[in-house]
């Protein structure tokens, strides 16, 4: 590499005219902003002209894109510069986001009754060990939105499935307060998502009365008129053979003649008698207790 030397600047100021210490050949810069800026040792505002110059981002535009959740690989194919370049401007933003996700695991997730009091990330450690997941592998990130709030994001690998979960983080003097964006984040910091419905418990036989099911015998339901009609039948088949035998002899009417006397509880065989289906569903017996 050559060394050149200033020896003056051009009349109308737009070049600076240098010269070669060891042949004399004389070479001209443009006086522009870019050989300002190293002439004071500028490096960042060196830098930032070089992006202008290199592409339609300027510096200012690559960190509201950082900003609001592009990544620095994102913003580099976007303005087709090289990586490093943009990372020189994209390092401050990242440390705030990485700042807003942290802050944001320590809000309050907001519920019908008011803002919680466990933070975010305990009520996401305690979801994620009952659905066997690790916290560990999971990352935090936060960035911008729209409406300039900050939005916290949750992400995680199930299997073959990525998974994310956002939540909206306002900051406060107490911590901060937490919205669920999304169902994923709901169902995150839902104090009921995942617990087991109430069972039915066994209930306890008090008395020798209480007989479960498979101690009775199927045998046809009961009719509560059939004793009725037992009575009707055999009362009619006495007056029919009095009146046939005795015609001229006043016909006095027959006793009732009583139904057959069975154990409520028992069949014939002295087993437990299976109840009708009205016993079973509405829980009377056949005695009417």
């Amino acid at each position: 590499m050559r060394e050149l030397r200033v020896i003056g600047l051009e009349s109308d100021g737009s070049h600076v005219v240098c010269a070669d210490a060891s042949t004399g050949e004389k070479f001209r810069l443009p006086a522009d902003d870019k050989l300002r800026a190293a002439s004071r040792g500028d490096v960042a505002r060196l830098g930032q002209i070089e992006i202008e110059m290199d592409s339609q981002l300027r510096p200012r535009e690559i960190q509201a894109r950082i900003r609001a959740g592009a990544s620095v690989q994102q913003v580099a194919d976007e303005a087709s510069i090289p990586v490093s370049k943009v990372e020189r401007f994209a390092y401050p933003v990242l440390l705030e986001r990485s700042r807003a996700a942290e802050m944001a695991q320590g809000g309050h997730p907001i519920r019908d009754n008011g803002p919680a009091v466990p933070t975010l990330s305990e009520i996401v450690t305690l979801a994620f060990r009952a659905r066997g997941h690790n916290i560990d592998d999971a990352t935090w990130d936060a960035w911008r939105d729209e409406e300039n709030h900050w939005v916290a994001q949750l992400q995680w690998q199930a299997g073959r499935t990525t998974n994310s979960a956002h939540w909206r983080y306002q900051p406060d003097a107490h911590g901060g307060t937490i919205v669920a964006l999304d169902d994923t984040a709901f169902d995150l910091i839902d104090p009921d998502f995942g617990r087991p419905l109430r069972g039915l418990a066994a209930v306890a036989l008090e008395s020798p009365e209480q007989l479960e099911l498979s101690d009775y015998t199927e045998d046809e339901p009961q009719d509560e008129n059939t004793g009725a009609e037992i009575i009707e039948v055999e009362t009619a088949e006495v007056v029919s053979d009095s009146t046939d035998h005795e015609e001229d002899r006043e016909v006095e009417p027959a006793p009732p003649v009583a139904p057959r006397s069975v154990s409520p509880n028992k069949d014939k065989r002295g087993k437990p008698a299976l109840p009708s289906w009205d016993d079973v569903l509405l829980g009377v017996r056949s005695s009417g207790r």
